[in-house]
């Protein structure tokens, strides 16, 4: 009897840490930028040139990271900038969006639908999507959406790149926005999850 309690324990322990295990799409892509496509966050707003989250990014990484934030952008206006974004023959491609949706009221759902179209044709170019959580202060339902969003998709997901950011004020600049010491945590954050799928 107990030799079986102990197998049902050890089946448990192995769906517990399987149960979020994602098939990433286009993993082998012929694509070659990174690009890091997201609002001020991405952008660097508040921090030095050459202080962005992709700047870090591109010197941990020893190579290029295409940066096209751009401040103020929101989650739903984003996908008409998505030519410029396929126009770099892409690798992998960071998307970061939600916070000016949160911001002016907007419903969380548009924004997640649009992250998700964002996504879809990243992956219909054939290359990696990455969905970057921002994890500020009341943004839960995002965060959830969003990996939801990318484990059923086969995207990449990074989760909270605020946290722990920004509630102390010397990773700020802003009420809202990093310093650079500040994006340099976030670049150690996308880093982590994107490492094992940066040939």
């Amino acid at each position: 009897m107990k030799k079986w309690i102990w197998i049902l324990i050890a089946v448990a322990g192995v769906y517990y840490f399987l149960r979020d295990t994602v098939e990433i799409k286009n993993v082998d892509n012929s694509g070659t930028a990174i690009v890091a496509f997201g609002d001020s966050l991405t952008a660097g707003y508040g921090a030095p040139k050459g202080s962005s989250y992709p700047d870090f990014l591109a010197r941990k990484l020893g190579r290029d990271v295409v940066n096209l934030g751009l401040p103020g952008e929101t989650a739903e206006h984003a996908p008409s900038r998505l030519p410029e974004v396929l126009a770099q023959n892409p690798y992998m491609v960071l998307i970061e969006f939600g916070g000016n949706d949160y911001m002016r009221n907007m419903r969380m759902e548009e924004a997640a639908s649009a992250v998700a179209q964002i996504v879809d044709s990243v992956q219909a170019a054939g290359a990696i999507a990455v969905v970057v959580d921002i994890g500020g202060p009341g943004m839960g339902h995002y965060t959830r959406a969003y990996k939801k969003l990318a484990q059923e998709k086969g995207a990449v997901f990074v989760p909270g790149i605020l946290k722990g950011i920004f509630n102390k004020k010397e990773f700020k600049s802003d009420m809202v926005h990093p310093n650079a010491a500040g994006y340099k945590i976030v670049a150690e954050r996308v880093y982590e999850e994107i490492k094992p799928y940066v040939k």
